[in-house]
């Protein structure tokens, strides 16, 4: 049986996005106040009806009425009144909240390790050469097998790495002491602003995102992010470590039916600000073939010129609410809308753009063949559900009735880098107590014995963890290059449960390659 069209606005005749063509992403723009939130609500409800799931972040804590029945919204009864609908009834829909602060809904973690260096990178708003140094933590991270689960123990390979940065120079580059003081700052930030509850196992199951309600009816995952946004890089690069994640996880489906899944980025300016080059390049990517896995990405902000041209280029469906002109900045946005429009010879872009009432919006959707259709200027429908917040009392309902309860409130805290580097601490402590000191020999100063043959604390992690650290010579006498070093390395790894519990995804990983999961 097909997938009947969403139907959620109305101009001259009803406005239908084929659930087909709906996996070719979208934009929900307009000024504070013009009804994009309202249309992100109608959008959500149109999807789960119809076996969709959807996630979507509630910045302001009005979304959240998606779990509850709508009724008693005077503004909402003259609209169903003005467009004639029928077949409107008041009713909740399938929810589960959900917070990386863990005090609005289910808890939502994610491990050092599968953020990878480059988000983490933007995330402590580290220069070029501090991240450089952030890649190298991770790297002996890697070739020692040590698990980066949390911030403790990304602290603690920091230390390792800077107490031993003579040694490690080496084979991957200069640690400094400035660039480790910046990461350590960074990360007493991150955890102030909430990263430690964030960062740990259990980490989400992406799947628990793709789950449908008893009625087949797709389940409507809402992020709590009001008191994210004090945040703004903690939750735009948990929204770009998500869908990268995703992007990672899901097989390739082509063009199905209907997506496997609708992923609204809110606040979406906040995806780009200060990004560098190589994290918008990436976004770019995975924004291009995410769609080949059923997932279709609608971003939400004030301002088209919000989103870069690369990929705006990829948002086919779009609903424009109205702008402001009052600048030359919203001057030339109105400008940009208007030209990236299907023309429609009744419909002058340019004017009505600036005109729109709350709750009315130009639109332009894809049709069978994949063409835009031409704009209308049109009614968005009003939600089934309510519109506004809701107690706390009725979201405590909404987490307790979850299939989720109690699977991710308690953190688990299993043996990672910080405590094998802890217990090869002690070790290496108790060692130098008990043996005396051997004498140099020839030729070799006392106080460089130890690092030259890679005595101590750190040769003890290189001999017990054979690390990518060493770089054993073969019959040449030739010393392994750190890309063949490093290539060796990643085949172990790759091959062992470890190595496939520390490889990151596309964003994540440090050489920029995609790689295979093992937890789904």
């Amino acid at each position: 049986m097909p997938v009947p069209p969403i139907a959620f606005a109305k101009g001259k005749d009803e406005i239908d996005l084929l659930p087909g063509m709906a996996n070719r992403h979208g934009l929900v723009a307009g000024a504070t106040g013009t009804g994009k939130t309202v249309t992100l609500q109608t959008l959500a409800e149109q999807f789960s009806e119809r076996g969709v799931p959807v996630f979507m972040a509630d910045v302001k804590g009005d979304l959240a009425g998606v779990s509850q029945a709508g009724g008693g919204n005077d503004k909402v009864a003259a609209r169903v009144k003005q467009l004639g609908l029928s077949g409107y009834q008041n009713r909740a829909y399938p929810v589960v909240f959900w917070d990386l602060l863990g005090e609005q809904g289910q808890p939502v973690r994610a491990t050092v390790s599968e953020m990878g260096p480059l988000l983490l990178s933007r995330l402590l708003n580290l220069n070029d050469t501090q991240a450089g140094v952030l890649s190298i933590i991770f790297k002996a991270a890697d070739g020692n097998g040590l698990l980066l689960l949390d911030l403790k123990d990304l602290r603690a390979m920091l230390q390792f790495v800077s107490d031993h940065a003579s040694e490690i120079q080496t084979h991957y580059g200069n640690v400094s002491a400035a660039s480790v003081g910046a990461i350590q700052r960074g990360l007493l930030t991150i955890e102030q602003q909430g990263g430690d509850k964030f960062f740990g196992e259990p980490a989400l199951n992406l799947q628990d995102l793709l789950q449908t309600g008893d009625d087949g009816r797709g389940v409507v995952n809402i992020l709590a992010a009001d008191k994210l946004m004090q945040s703004p890089k903690l939750y735009a690069t948990f929204l770009l470590w998500l869908l990268s994640e995703l992007f990672e996880v899901l097989p390739e489906v082509g063009d199905p039916e209907k997506p496997v899944l609708v992923f609204f980025f809110d606040e979406a300016h906040l995806l780009f600000e200060d990004a560098p080059k190589v994290l918008l390049d990436k976004i770019e990517q995975v924004i291009r073939l995410v769609r080949s896995k059923g997932v279709g990405v609608y971003f939400v902000t004030q301002n088209p010129l919000d989103v870069p041209d690369t990929v705006l280029g990829q948002l086919g469906n779009r609903v424009q609410h109205a702008l402001r002109a009052f600048t030359p900045r919203d001057q030339k946005a109105v400008k940009a809308a208007a030209e990236t429009f299907r023309a429609n010879k009744s419909v002058d872009v340019s004017t009505v753009i600036t005109e729109l009432g709350v709750g009315e919006a130009l639109v332009s959707v894809l049709d069978a063949t994949g063409t835009p259709t031409p704009v209308e200027r049109a009614l968005i429908y009003p939600p089934e559900s309510r519109v506004g917040p809701i107690t706390p009392q009725e979201r405590q309902q909404v987490i307790q009735k979850s299939v989720l309860f109690g699977h991710y409130e308690k953190m688990i805290d299993r043996e990672s880098a910080y405590e094998k580097l802890t217990q090869k601490t002690g070790a290496a402590l108790d060692r130098t107590a008990q043996q005396p000191a051997a004498a140099p020999t020839s030729g070799q100063p006392s106080g460089a014995s130890a690092q030259s043959s890679g005595g101590g604390w750190f040769g003890d992690l290189v001999k017990e963890g054979g690390a990518i650290l060493t770089a054993p010579t073969g019959k040449s006498g030739r010393g392994e290059s750190l890309a063949e070093s490093m290539a060796k390395s990643t085949v172990r790894a790759m091959g062992s449960s470890v190595g496939r519990q520390i490889a990151r995804g596309i964003l994540g990983s440090i050489l920029g390659g995609t790689s295979s999961r093992s937890r789904y």
